[in-house]
């Protein structure tokens, strides 16, 4: 009874929405449901592809090759990167972009399975979603040139393939091309363990490597000949964990050790370190970087060795859109929840059960619109560099269970099933109905570009790479 109460409920309750979902997008939404099959399949074969930064050769051409597909005008191989591609269709103004990842993540493997199981050990996967990411993008972008070519709405609707977000950060060098200089506005979404309009900011960060050049000699013969860049690397590292005590608690500051030297018996003559620092402002994330880079070379002189710290790429915060997010927040609303059977919601159970989480299943209710925090936690994207070109609205839609870890093995596993592929549907859904209002509401649109430029301010925005093309070889 209960379990027939609660399914008539939603009945009523989807009917009631349906009411109130105007013609277009009753429209947008059927053209989602119409390319479902095909997105999905797209969706999984990313999935299974699971290829990382700059080497997502064949993810990027099943997006691209299906937008041109779809009469979408692409232009491949942008700013300097081979898989990185522009979908444009229609003529005139607004002109809506949306974005689309692809790329995984190393060392997460996974089958669709509630316990870890790689397919391959140590092999790559999507254990951020980025296969439902460019997947929903692009169905967006679909039903909203269908619009277009109906006559239902005039102006340009662009898809923006973005590679390498997981590592090199791959839209800096596209904003840096000028991609989005003619765009009113930019759509994008991610996928998570909530269903949200997303209105709050990310972190500011730097990503650069320090190297450390000593003299090579026999480590019990004659060690006194040798300079060890080993020993730099490990007074450098010692010191980042002194600073922690003296930094912001919005500071985070982490690194990989990349080579320390190849054999015990030999005082290594190089040793290299990847590094990151992070704050909620980029304002507040340059001391921090400053002094970094004065410690490597603090570390070199301890060792009597030489050192060279290298930039590889800095992306801003997000620069949060409110008027867009409210627009979102309507239209998720229009939508209602997503629903899940009863295997779906066992299968997340299960995630949490083995991932040490409490099993309450999957979190699909709409949250309220939050307030937007002035100092977030949270990770870092390259979507903050494109907010700082162009209005950016963010959403975020449940393709896991409740309190997944992210970068896991248990994103991988719902990402290439039906879990995720109710996100993904979800999402593309959402997204459009939120282009399709930039479309017909030149007062929204107006609104969102306003509010853009009162909290852009005067910061003229400077992409943080070094000179040259993207480091599309250094994989």
């Amino acid at each position: 009874m209960k379990h027939t109460t609660l399914l008539l409920m939603t009945l009523l309750s989807l009917q009631t929405y349906a009411q109130k979902i105007s013609k277009n997008k009753k429209a947008v939404i059927a053209s989602v449901e119409k390319h479902e099959a095909a997105l999905i399949k797209i969706s999984d074969d990313i999935w299974k592809l699971a290829e990382t930064a700059f080497e997502e050769t064949q993810s990027s051409k099943a997006l691209a090759d299906y937008a041109e597909k779809q009469g979408f005008t692409v232009e491949r191989g942008v700013a300097g990167m081979p898989t990185a591609f522009v979908a444009t269709y229609g003529s005139g103004s607004p002109v809506i972009s949306v974005l689309g990842e692809f790329d995984a993540l190393p060392g997460l493997s996974q089958k669709t399975k509630p316990i870890k199981s790689p397919i391959i050990e140590g092999e790559s996967g999507h254990g951020c979603g980025h296969n439902l990411f460019g997947a929903a993008s692009l169905g967006a972008a679909i039903a909203i040139k269908e619009q277009i070519e109906a006559g239902t709405i005039q102006g340009t609707v662009k898809f923006m393939g973005t590679p390498s977000e997981e590592k090199y950060f791959g839209k800096i060098w596209m904003v840096r091309e000028g991609i989005w200089d003619d765009v009113d506005a930019n759509v994008s979404w991610h996928p998570s363990a909530a269903t949200k309009s997303d209105v709050q900011s990310s972190l500011a960060l730097v990503d650069f490597k320090i190297e450390f050049f000593g003299q090579a000699a026999h480590a019990s013969a004659d060690p006194w000949n040798g300079r060890s860049a080993s020993d730099a690397l490990e007074l450098y590292t010692t010191g980042v964990n002194y600073y922690r005590e003296h930094v912001k608690p919005t500071v985070r500051m982490h690194y990989h050790i990349q080579d320390g030297g190849q054999v015990v018996n030999v005082v290594p003559d190089y040793s290299r370190l990847w590094m990151r620092a992070r704050d909620t402002k980029r304002e507040g994330l340059k001391p921090v970087y400053e002094h970094l880079q004065k410690m490597a070379e603090g570390a070199a002189i301890m060792a009597n060795v030489d050192y060279k710290v290298s930039l590889i790429s800095g992306i801003y915060e997000v620069l949060v859109n409110r008027a867009g997010g409210e627009a979102m927040q309507k239209n998720l609303e229009l939508l209602g929840p997503i629903t899940y059977t009863e295997e779906e919601i066992t299968f997340g159970k299960k995630i949490q059960e083995v991932t040490n989480k409490p099993q309450v299943g999957m979190d699909s209710e709409i949250t309220p619109l939050e307030d937007t925090k002035e100092h977030p936690g949270g990770g870092s994207t390259d979507v903050g560099d494109v907010s700082w070109n162009v209005p950016n609205i963010n959403l975020r839609v449940t393709t896991a269970p409740k309190d997944t870890p992210w970068h896991s093995w248990a994103v991988v596993a719902c990402g290439g099933m039906s879990i995720g592929h109710k996100g993904m549907t979800y999402a593309s859904k959402a997204m459009s109905m939120t282009m399709l209002d930039l479309f017909e509401d030149k007062q929204l649109l107006n609104k969102v570009k306003e509010e853009y430029k009162e909290r852009k301010g005067d910061v003229v925005y400077e992409a943080v790479v070094p000179d040259g093309p993207p480091p599309i070889n250094q994989n």
